[in-house]
């Protein structure tokens, strides 16, 4: 509920005007607006005040303009909105900057389109050079199916071609050539999936099923220096800003990773406050995972930084709903979209119970945050079986264990993340995307538990909102769009793209609780909720400010809000040139 007070913190305030005429006035005043503070209670007020980078005050715009002395920055917002700086729960920065740093990748939405562009790179590209097209998923494709080996080795037969969604894929004749594959080859190694055949001839047709680890391609684009993944990983931030995103959660961050996020740190050129799951290898021997995990409790980013800080560790549990391999509790039916002809087939598993319980107690005794891919409610409930083995050992509330993704819950998962203290991490833009082509596949009936906002927040879980950001520059141009608005509106409108109706509408969520997952639980799921998520006093000074109420707006505008400033720490790193906001004083 919405509670409008003239006053926040009174009792605060108080202290503020009995305070020594001696006390310094603060750097900066916001006054004449809206401002969603996102405390307990969602008040909002009308100015606040900032030292350093704290806010010191929140209140009425005539308390706050009292506190200002001669060299306080004032900023009048004349009238418009603020919110909290937005924080998204799952990135991945570094790949995602550097996806166009050799050349730019135009959007595919159908093979045709496909075959075009690795046709246009064949041209470009000396033979034998390897063409690879990744992060383009079929289901988003208009024909909802791989290329095939004959389609690719038309556009080019002199260069070897790798079609990548993750586990699958598809290639041409002399990728296969190259990674020792012919028609006699099988599968020897432990690893999951199988080399597609066609029915009537069983020839190869390049498909591959959660088994691309067996092409041996390279990348063939120009070197990147030090400095061009600075500059790259810059612009990025700089985009995430602009929609105003002052806090990331990198989701699976490797060594180099957290380097580059250092420098930029020491450079004092970071933009966006950076919380890292180092990303485990579960395919090691065991004992090599374990020493893996332990390690990250001695990097030196894992004492705590408001701008970097090493925190978590990630795993693999399943597969993906794009690639038609995430584990689920029944089976998915036999499919022509994803290619599954077994009507038992229940997805695929990368960890059995033994192994994964291994490496999270290792992380959680450790005080590590651990959380896992789990997209199918197969692979919710083998990561819920294992937190609460491990519960009865020792509590993990207080590591506040998480599931990555839990696209597909239930009411028991549910119930259970609320008596263990899991925590979820949630992307709505796939509902948007690719609802549709679930409905298809599932039934409207299976997906009622379907990214269940509603179900999720009334049963008590903390759920934040996040993007999987992991290609491109551009807020709208990723295979993942990180534009946390069009995350809000999924929350509240939950229709799919190409659809009228919402998908199951009971379980939306209202505008308040939208905001509160892409900033107050944002914060909690990475431990910070003491000092950012919700502008109060005594927390940082991130704030964004909007083009357009939030809370009175068309629902269907929320997803085109623009941001003007984005403020983090109290220093402005990003203003719509068109909309410069009235400032007085230096």
């Amino acid at each position: 509920m919405l509670v409008k007070r003239p006053f926040l913190l009174g009792a605060w305030l108080t202290c503020v005007f009995s305070a020594p005429a001696t006390a310094a006035p603060p750097d900066l005043v916001v006054h004449g607006g809206k401002i969603i503070t996102v405390d307990e209670d969602f008040t909002v007020a009308e100015a606040f005040a900032v030292e350093g980078e704290q806010i010191v005050a929140v209140g009425s715009n005539e308390a706050m303009i009292a506190l200002a002395g001669p060299k306080t920055r004032r900023i009048d917002l004349a009238g418009k909105t603020v919110l909290p700086g937005l924080i998204d729960s799952h990135v991945h920065p570094t790949g995602a900057s550097m996806y166009e740093f050799d050349h730019p990748v135009p959007e595919m939405e159908s093979i045709a389109e496909v075959l075009d562009y690795i046709g246009s790179r064949a041209e470009k590209l000396e033979p034998g050079n390897w063409i690879t097209v990744s992060q383009v998923f079929i289901t988003r494709l208009r024909d909802q199916r791989f290329p095939t080996r004959d389609e690719l080795d038309r556009v080019a037969p002199h260069h070897p071609v790798f079609f990548r969604t993750g586990p699958d894929g598809a290639v041409n004749s002399l990728a296969l050539e190259i990674s020792g594959i012919d028609e006699d080859f099988e599968i020897s190694d432990d690893g999951p999936g199988y080399l597609e055949r066609d029915p009537k001839t069983g020839r190869l047709t390049g498909i591959l099923r959660s088994c691309t680890r067996l092409i041996k391609s390279r990348l063939t684009s120009r070197n990147a220096t030090p400095l061009d993944r600075r500059e790259q990983l810059r612009a990025l931030l700089s985009d995430y800003n602009s929609v105003g995103i002052t806090s990331i959660a990198d989701r699976n961050a490797s060594k180099s990773a957290v380097d580059l996020y250092q420098q930029l740190k020491d450079e004092q050129t970071l933009t966006c406050r950076v919380y890292c799951y180092y990303g485990i290898n579960a395919q090691l021997p065991i004992e090599e995972v374990e020493k893996n995990i332990k390690q990250v409790t001695s990097h030196p980013a894992h004492a705590y930084d408001n701008m970097l800080w090493v925190r978590g560790v990630k795993v693999f549990l399943d597969g993906g709903m794009l690639t038609g391999s995430a584990y689920m509790r029944k089976p998915w039916g036999v499919s022509e979209i994803y290619s599954i002809n077994d009507p038992e087939y229940r997805g695929l598993l990368y960890i059995p119970h033994a192994r994964l319980l291994r490496m999270a107690r290792t992380a959680l005794e450790n005080g590590l945050q651990f959380t896992a891919h789990s997209v199918g409610d197969g692979a919710v409930h083998a990561l819920l079986e294992v937190y609460e083995e491990i519960n009865k050992e020792f509590p993990v509330r207080e590591t506040r264990p998480c599931i990555t993704h839990c696209n597909f819950m239930s009411p028991e998962a549910i119930k259970l993340m609320r008596t263990l203290g899991v925590v979820a991490d949630l992307q709505p833009a796939w509902l948007w995307l690719d609802g549709k082509t679930l409905t298809k596949q599932f039934g409207n009936d299976r997906l009622s538990y379907f990214q269940p906002y509603r179900s999720l927040l009334d049963g008590g879980v903390i759920a934040g909102g996040g993007s999987d950001h992991m290609q491109k520059i551009g807020s709208l141009r990723s295979v993942n769009p990180y534009n946390p608005f069009l995350g809000m509106w999924i929350m509240l409108a939950r229709t799919p793209r190409g659809e009228t109706a919402p998908l199951h509408p009971e379980q939306k969520i209202t505008r308040a609780e939208a905001i509160r997952m892409y900033t107050a639980h944002n914060a909690y799921l990475t431990f910070e909720e003491q000092t950012k998520g919700s502008l109060e006093v005594g927390k940082l000074a991130d704030f964004i400010v909007l083009g357009k109420d939030i809370l009175e707006c068309p629902v269907d505008e929320i997803k085109d809000i623009q941001v003007e400033q984005t403020w983090v720490g109290g220093r402005n790193v990003y203003q719509m040139q068109s909309r410069p906001l009235q400032e007085r004083g230096k």
